[in-house]
């Protein structure tokens, strides 16, 4: 019989015998005692699979295994993966596939995949599709995981690219070894001897009053010391934001919560005691408000402010006019009109926020996941009151972002309780808090009219939306400003207006999310683009080729663009769409309730910021020694940033990407390279990147007296420099030491050239555009309402391609993500709060997936690259739902495509085929 009181088991070959409290999780155990920080936690509740480890060679999720079951077993975790100390064939797949991106759930699908390999030397797709669909991942869009497993018993040598080779090579990522390996640091991996575990005290209510009660009295009545801190304790000023001219939310609130998860309180303990705590108890009393659910209700005469001290429930219109579209639609042969409504939805990353705080003498320094290390700096800095350069910000690996960790989390809470005790603190979300507590995508409510000629030109079109940007600004005004520039897709309409409004209520905070609100007006767009076509006469990807932008036209901006890719796009797909047509003609002849349709769909995104400066600086040097050291702090979320960026520094220096040694981000080692968001990392880090390479490159010329078209070798403490016959040497160790520790150095800047928007939004709000389109195949259940996905194709431009295998990835994670907001994910507070009732595409729900990549370089982006990773999510949802009517006459005007939604789409689109 197992020993109830001393579990005793082998983990990776060594006996453990360790007092565990029989309950435990497998877990906590294997992560906090024995420091296997490899098994990943997600949700505790057995929904994520991130936890996945062997007992006894079975998968089990070691959050939901008590140790007791563990006793007397052999346990496996990653850090038991590698042999001898190099990595086995299944990690090495893995690298060679990009299988992992943000890694976070990397460690649960190798060791589901190695129990399923142990079984099945050489199985089938569907067989790892089962295998590994208990395993969530929110990047990858898994087909490149699903490759891995299958390919992992092929032998193949990676050969890093030579000289000048980098760009364009499918270089496996610079960082994936410790992803692979188990070894990344991520926001709750790093525990400092004597590190507080810090909660937070957060309001069950959308509004409400609340008052505290006796807390000094119930700190003492607990089990151990415990530190309490309030509003009153925050020694700056309580707000924060990512636009500074907008920063609303307090880190605390004071007297009143505007929205479900507002934290009013922490506590900080020892861990033994912060487990005894019952914070149910905790002494505070609410009062509850009635809240404003919707922008609708917002919007009502006399609606409650959300904030009293503002001038009504709008934070900020955003606006582009040109041309006279009201006359136009008067005098158009063809329009189509439409009212669209969207949900929140929920970013799901599969690691919830963590972090850690601790004092460096007078410094304050955080290692927490993020997006935004200096504006995490400078914004946790204000609420402590301490100046910028006393506090440090340390990235830790992010498992995903896509917008939300741009916000503030637990950087100020953390940092509180580490600046008023002297301890260091640690806070983990649970998954519950994580959902409640932090930003999602805005809920929309649209309508828009486009017209058309006879010929199926498009000449005008009006949009307007309301976007729910909730309790606080965050990026409400971003979203109201970027969604009017993009609203009309790529393609030429000559009288335009569109106007979108961020509206506050109590609702869940509405931040970035992958598009900023695009995703969300290219599904009205494009949806009436069918309509239209239909109109004309004209085939649905013709119509779309007939009006798509090209080099010289003007945006409705007013802004002369070049580099327009969209039509390369769009003609990449002509063949694809005739085989659809055909395959569907062809399917929907047979009988059955089953019918297949095919829909199509493109996109347009400005990279970086919009019409606001958006500068990059990198650092690159070389040290005594021969080590070149690439200084970039654009933090790596999983889209590969520390990989492309090397590779264009490589090339544009003429040095091997192997020799690059990167510094990643942290406030104190890397010149600030900006935020990771809007798609801007390739375009601006890499430009300045680019432009560090050439000017480093540059400097050895000239030392050498060498001619442009000279080779650069670094060998040992050596520069060598080879023209034709001629030779140069420079020995680094001769040379002087800089203040940065390097004896050549170069540091770079980049800035896009914009232009502000007038009040008719006209003006330059980008200076590099990314453009895709993609085509969807699926199947719609007539008698259930069902939708399953069988093919997608995209077709996307990225000027020029740096990594082709990271670029895929891109392209496919985009696509999960964009299917899971059209079929799947509806954020509901108080009821979908967990990774069990909210739900994000699994392995069985990915459709085949063909990625066409596209070249039309851009004469601004870095060797004429453009942005990816916004763009790709785009077009997938209004294609879905452009397919879904194809395939059934269903026309939905609310997201997510639920089955009784689209079932009582069907059945209305059957009536009005009967009324006639």
């Amino acid at each position: 019989m197992k020993d109830a009181t001393s579990p005793q088991m082998t983990v990776n070959g060594t006996p453990v015998a360790l007092e565990f409290a029989p309950g435990r999780r497998l877990s906590d155990v294997l992560r906090s005692d024995l420091g296997l920080t490899g098994t990943k936690v997600g949700c505790d509740a057995g929904d994520c699979g991130a936890c996945t480890v062997l007992v006894d060679g079975a998968p089990v999720c070691a959050c939901l295994t008590p140790v007791a079951q563990a006793h007397g077993a052999y346990v496996e975790t990653v850090e038991g993966l590698p042999r001898d100390g190099t990595l086995y064939a299944l990690q090495q797949s893995f690298l060679r596939h990009g299988a992992a991106q943000c890694g976070i759930c990397t460690p649960g699908m190798l060791m589901t995949a190695t129990a399923l390999l142990r079984k099945r030397p050489d199985p089938t797709r569907l067989e790892v599709e089962t295998a590994l669909g208990g395993v969530l991942c929110r990047c990858t869009g898994y087909a490149k995981i699903i490759m891995a497993v299958m390919d992992a018993n092929r032998q193949e040598t990676t050969v890093s690219p030579a000289s000048g080779a980098a760009v364009g090579a499918r270089l496996p990522r610079l960082d994936g070894l410790a992803k692979v390996a188990g070894t990344e640091v991520f926001g709750a991996d790093h525990v400092p001897s004597g590190a507080l575990m810090v909660r937070a005290i957060r309001s069950p209510h959308a509004a409400a009053r609340f008052h505290f009660g006796d807390i000094a009295g119930w700190a003492v009545a607990q089990s151990g010391p415990v530190h309490v801190f309030t509003a009153a304790d925050i020694p700056g000023e309580n707000r924060f934001g990512v636009i500074p001219h907008f920063a609303d939310q307090p880190a605390l609130a004071v007297s009143h919560v505007r929205m479900r998860g507002e934290a009013v309180a922490i506590v900080g303990a020892e861990p033994a005691v912060m487990e005894a705590l019952d914070l149910t108890g905790f002494p505070v009393t609410w009062q509850t408000m009635e809240g404003l659910a919707s922008a609708k209700t917002s919007r009502q005469p006399g609606a409650d402010m959300v904030h009293p001290d503002r001038e009504g429930n709008i934070l900020i219109t955003g606006k582009v006019c040109r041309g006279n579209p009201e006359d136009a639609i008067r005098k158009a042969v063809h329009v189509a009109a439409a009212d669209f409504r969207t949900s929140h939805v929920e970013h799901a990353y599969i690691e919830p926020e963590a972090g850690v705080a601790w004092m460096e003498k007078d410094t304050l320094v955080i290692l927490a996941c993020t997006q935004a290390p200096v504006l995490d700096r400078d914004d946790t800095a204000r609420v402590l009151g301490l100046a910028p350069e006393q506090v440090r910000i340390i990235p830790s690996a992010a498992g995903g972002g896509f917008g939300s960790k741009l916000d503030l989390s637990l950087q100020p809470l953390i940092g509180l309780v580490a600046l008023k005790t002297g301890q260091p603190a640690r806070m983990v979300y649970t998954r519950g808090e994580s959902m409640r507590s932090t930003t999602k995508r805005h809920p929309a409510t649209m309508s828009a009219r486009i017209a058309a000629d006879a010929q199926g030109r498009l000449t005008g079109m009006q949009l307007d939306g309301d976007f729910d940007t909730g309790a606080y600004a965050s990026w409400g005004p971003t979203v109201a400003v970027r969604v009017p520039v993009h609203a009309s897709g790529p393609y030429r309409i000559p009288n335009y207006h569109a106007e979108a409004r961020a509206v506050h209520t109590n609702g869940p905070v509405s931040g970035a999310f992958r598009g900023f609100g695009v995703p969300q007006a290219a599904i009205v767009q494009e949806t009436l683009f069918d309509d239209l076509a239909e109109m004309a006469g004209i085939d649905r990807l013709a119509f779309r080729r007939l009006n798509a932008l090209r080099d010289g036209d003007l945006s409705v901006c007013g802004q002369e663009l070049h580099g327009v890719g969209i039509s390369d796009c769009l003609d990449a797909l002509h063949d694809p769409w005739a085989d659809a047509v055909r395959t569907a003609a062809e399917r929907n002849a047979r009988a059955g309730h089953v019918r297949r349709g095919i829909g199509v769909a493109s996109c347009w995104y400005g990279c970086g910021n919009t019409a606001l400066p958006n500068p990059s600086t990198v650092r690159l040097g070389i040290t005594p020694d021969g080590r070149l050291v690439l200084h970039q702090g654009a933090t790596d979320i999983g889209q590969g940033a520390n990989t492309v960026i090397a590779q264009i520094c490589a090339d544009a220096l003429g040095l091997p990407v192997d020799q690059v040694d990167l510094v990643g981000p942290d406030t104190a080692l890397t010149p600030d390279c900006g935020k990771t968001s809007a798609s801007r990392q390739t375009v601006i880090t890499g430009k300045a990147a680019m432009l560090s390479g050439a000017a480093l490159r540059a400097d050895i010329l000239a030392r050498s007296n060498m001619g442009d078209d000279a080779r650069i070798s670094l060998v040992g403490m050596t520069l060598r420099v080879t023209d034709g016959e001629g030779r140069r040497i420079i020995d680094l160790a001769e040379l002087p030491v800089d203040a940065h520790g390097y004896v050549i150095m170069t540091e770079q800047s980049y800035d896009p050239p914009t232009q502000p928007l007038d009040e008719n939004g006209q003006g330059k709000p980008y200076a590099v555009y990314g453009y895709g389109a993609q085509l969807v195949e699926l199947d719609v259940d007539m008698m259930l309402g069902t939708v399953r996905v069988q093919r997608i194709t995209a077709a996307h431009d990225l000027g020029r391609v740096i990594n082709p295998l990271l670029a895929e990835g891109q392209i496919e994670g985009g696509i999960a993500q964009g299917l899971g907001m059209a079929l799947m994910e509806e954020y509901i507070p108080g009821r979908t709060e967990n990774l069990h009732d909210y739900l994000i595409p699994t392995t069985g729900d990915m459709p085949e997936i063909r990625s066409i990549l596209i070249e039309k370089p851009d004469p601004e982006g870095p060797m004429g690259a453009k942005g990816l990773g916004e763009h790709v999510l785009i077009p997938t949802a209004p294609a879905i739902l452009n397919a879904i009517r194809d395939a059934s006459g269903a026309r939905l005007s609310r997201l997510p495509a639920l089955p009784h939604r689209v079932l009582a789409a069907i059945r209305a689109a059957q009536q009005e085929a009967r009324d006639g």
